[in-house]
């Protein structure tokens, strides 16, 4: 029994080690194909950008010639129509997006919810300091923090 025990491991075995050299061989030889390829310069990059811009108005054309068909309805109608929708969601999700807070007021919120914490007997007020140094020292990203879009935290001891 034991011998057949051992078999069974020596094929989970190899079957892990098959998949695990198959998931490093792939991404390798992608990676080998693709490194002879030059970088774009600064001007095809631009150029790249309004064919982008051309093939997505082409491709939003042929909705609206599309969608116009289909209803009956002359093309320029439809299309001013999607231009209005389109305006009109923009200036709603816009408006409908909430100020980001301040550094200063996210770590004011943060020791109002430590104090509390430490008052309802969930933390001692040494974790409570231990966890306003953490943040304070940039160990906990969040924000503006390392990793991040908002870019690096602030040096340590600010």
């Amino acid at each position: 029994m034991s011998r057949t025990m051992s078999k069974k491991q020596l094929l989970v075995g190899l079957a892990a080690a098959g998949v695990l050299g198959v998931g490093i061989a792939a991404p390798t030889v992608a990676f080998a194909e693709g490194g002879s390829t030059p970088t774009p310069s600064a001007s095809s990059e631009a150029e790249q950008g309004t064919d982008r811009q051309q093939e997505h108005a082409g491709r939003q054309h042929e909705f609206a010639e599309a969608l116009a068909k289909e209803l009956g309805v002359d093309t320029d109608k439809v299309t001013a129509a999607l231009d209005k929708v389109r305006e009109q969601h923009k200036d709603r999700v816009k408006g409908d997006r909430p100020e980001r807070p301040s550094a200063e007021d996210r770590q004011a919120k943060l020791t109002e919810r430590l104090a509390q914490a430490v008052k309802d007997g969930k933390l001692t007020q040494e974790q409570a300091d231990a966890i306003t140094k953490a943040v304070e020292s940039g160990v906990f990203p969040g924000p503006g923090g390392p990793g991040h879009r908002g870019g690096p935290a602030a040096p340590p001891g600010k």
